[in-house]
């Protein structure tokens, strides 16, 4: 079913508007994040409020931050809008550290991500990580599956190593594109991101495997020994167990975790000498 409310909102292209408006949908996106009154919730992009109502209906307050004034003035007229904690501010920048400081609590983020942003909104999230319960996001199908992918894949990469470092992904919805005003031109899935407990990897600088992950995909036609020539020998590589002719997309999170570390050793011990 359409919400008729949609059809006298005009979005903005600029900030990648493309609003949820199937009612069973949204039901099933509230049973899956499940929210509960003690916990502190965020959203972002909060739209014409149509994740943002039902959620309120649980909680008594909800944290939403909006970029988009004309947005801001619609929800002031809803009836749920003395539940909302507003933040007209740009999500890319926003400083959730002070949420967390104000509600002495992990933190759950969720919203229909604007396109145009999600990857970067992402990235930036994971700055967060330590603050951050779980993160529920309506994502491009192609951005998910990023997130998911595993080696050997054509959708793995950077994105896909630096994700499942951090987080368990699962994608749990697929929705098509008829189900959002205006009619976006991808499919899109809900996928849940939950920061590991008990983490399967580790890197003493997650700067060094940004920056390694970073060259080996640039050009991820070329073999290890060559796009990854400024930081390791072919030596340097088989001493590792890591094959020199492998190409980026068939490398594990493992090993890219074992070269960020064996990196991140060689610039200690050179600075110790």
């Amino acid at each position: 079913m359409i919400l008729n409310k949609y059809k006298k909102f005009i979005p903005l292209k600029r900030y990648g508007q493309n609003f949820l408006v199937n009612r069973e949908i949204i039901k099933n996106i509230i049973k899956i994040i499940n929210p509960k009154k003690t916990q502190t919730l965020l959203e972002i992009g909060p739209g014409l409020g149509a994740l943002t109502k039902p959620i309120c209906e649980f909680l008594n307050e909800l944290i939403v931050i909006e970029i988009d004034p004309n947005i801001l003035s619609f929800l002031k007229k809803c009836i749920f809008f003395d539940k909302l904690k507003i933040y007209c501010h740009n999500a890319l920048d926003f400083n959730y550290k002070n949420i967390f400081y104000k509600k002495s609590q992990l933190i759950r983020i969720f919203g229909n991500l604007p396109y145009n942003i999600s990857t970067s909104l992402i990235i930036y999230l994971f700055r967060n990580i330590d603050i951050i319960q779980d993160m529920n996001f309506m994502l491009q199908q192609e951005v998910a599956k990023r997130l998911v992918a595993i080696p050997g894949e054509k959708l793995y990469g950077r994105l896909s190593i630096i994700s499942q470092y951090y987080c368990n992904i699962k994608i749990l919805l697929h929705i098509r594109p008829e189900n959002f005003q205006p009619i976006p031109k991808v499919n899109s899935m809900f996928v849940n991101l939950t920061p590991h407990i008990h983490s399967p990897y580790f890197v003493y600088d997650i700067n060094l495997l940004t920056s390694i992950t970073k060259h080996a995909f640039q050009h991820r036609r070329k073999i290890l020994r060559h796009s990854l020539r400024n930081f390791f020998s072919e030596q340097d590589l088989i001493h590792l167990e890591i094959n020199p002719n492998l190409r980026a997309e068939n490398v594990s999170i493992i090993q890219y975790c074992q070269l960020a570390n064996n990196l991140y050793k060689k610039h200690k011990q050179f600075i110790n000498n």
